[in-house]
């Protein structure tokens, strides 16, 4: 917690009034709202909920809570040196009565504040980078050939799929057999290279290549390229960010290929075909360092595609960097049960978001895991976002796999 509250408090250090205050879109609120929330949740669950104090700060509940104002109205906030006295003030009795916590009964609890906490600082991260001032396109480098990622086979057969760790958020419950077919997947991310190739090709003005929910939205925002789309060519390796899963749709229609389930990219990411075992995490079980992944600010952007190890199926930057969209609606696992409150993840499962997978460079370790679950309307591209492809398995996708079953 000391950790994750360094990292959170780095986000803000000499931020302006304008800056902590102001809301460059109006599905988000103002950085200093979500440092205000922050405070505000652990004190609701871990002192009022928890140890049963009475609310400290009254004055700042319908300010900070979730449901206490339109978004548009939380641009009149305290000054940031006010708010981070109250995170203080809370921190201390919560540290207070951690010394005397039922633990055994509560961690799950606190491990959830933990990535509450983490989640609404890469908010905040993606809040940030919506201010920035982006290049035009460069129209240069015409007639591109479409580029595409080499693939590997991923075998047919059952794999399990979620997580039951005292970490695991309501949504990633319970652990379940899944079976899938043979499929092939790239091996990473989409990049501004091969991404390149679609815009040069007109891809963002050809119908074909749009579904007609992606094609209806395209002509309501007219956009030419990714949000977060970078000029310079030594980003060319880097995944591209900053997509709506309507993009994505297209530029796989028009490599020849199609999103990934979750359950497509679960596998991929945790399961060990010949041991029959998953993993936590993509390397395996150990706790992510900066050797594994581009997370938690490290690099605050991107990193090449191929710049960590590939895990065991020979895929490259499952975890960090971008987070991935997939073709799979966020709906509950069967046996779910709601954490803490319904309103965390049930609200959500409305047939109107798509699960994106894997994390971004601004998450926290936290909140990075194989089975962990994102959640965001189709139409979203203000996420740090891009999206890898899978083909059905055939001649030609089995003819390019690079791994085969028997070093899985």
């Amino acid at each position: 917690m000391h950790a994750c509250r360094t990292a959170t408090l780095a986000l803000f250090d000499g931020m302006d009034h304008e800056t902590f205050c102001r809301q460059p879109h109006s599905d988000f609120s103002p950085v200093g709202w979500h440092l205000g929330h922050i405070a505000y949740t652990e004190a609701l669950w871990l002192l009022q909920h928890s140890a049963g104090d009475r609310p400290l700060f009254p004055e700042y509940h319908r300010l900070f809570a979730q449901d206490g104002m339109p978004k548009g109205d939380r641009v009149k906030l305290p000054p940031l040196s006010e708010v981070c006295d109250y995170l203080k003030a809370v921190r201390a009795k919560v540290f207070d009565y951690l010394q005397i916590a039922p633990l055994d009964q509560q961690e799950r609890l606190w491990r959830w504040i933990l990535q509450h906490e983490s989640q609404h600082c890469e908010t905040v991260a993606l809040i940030l980078e919506l201010q920035k001032k982006r290049p035009e396109l460069s129209r240069s480098q015409s007639n591109l050939k479409p580029q595409t990622s080499s693939m590997v086979c991923i075998p047919a057969g059952y794999f399990e799929q979620g997580n039951e760790s005292l970490d695991a958020l309501d949504n990633e419950r319970p652990v379940h057999q899944v079976y899938l077919e043979t499929y092939c997947i790239d091996r990473t991310p989409v990049t501004h290279q091969a991404y390149r190739s679609f815009i040069q090709s007109n891809g963002y003005q050809d119908v074909r290549w749009w579904s007609s929910e992606g094609w209806q939205w395209l002509q309501k925002n007219p956009v030419t390229h990714p949000l977060y789309w970078r000029e310079d060519p030594t980003y060319a390796n880097h995944p591209v960010c900053g997509v709506s899963y309507y993009e994505a749709e297209a530029y796989a229609r028009f490599v020849g290929k199609r999103l990934p389930t979750e359950s497509e990219w679960e596998k991929a990411a945790s399961w060990n075909s010949q041991a029959g075992t998953r993993s936590l995490y993509a390397w395996g079980d150990q706790f992510p360092d900066a050797t594994r992944c581009n997370y938690g600010h490290e690099w605050s952007t991107t990193t090449p595609v191929d710049r960590y190890p590939a895990n065991l199926a020979g895929c490259y930057d499952l975890l960090g960097n971008v987070w991935e969209w997939t073709a799979t609606w966020f709906d509950r696992y069967a046996e779910f049960e709601s954490y803490p409150y319904p309103g965390y993840s049930q609200v959500y499962f409305d047939g109107e978001h798509r699960v994106l997978k894997g994390g971004s460079w601004a998450t926290r370790p936290w909140a990075m895991r194989c089975a962990f679950r994102n959640w965001y309307y189709p139409h979203m591209r203000q996420m740090l976002s891009g999206f890898r492809c899978v083909s059905d398995a055939n001649p030609e996708c089995l003819s390019a796999t690079v791994i085969k079953d028997s070093v899985l």
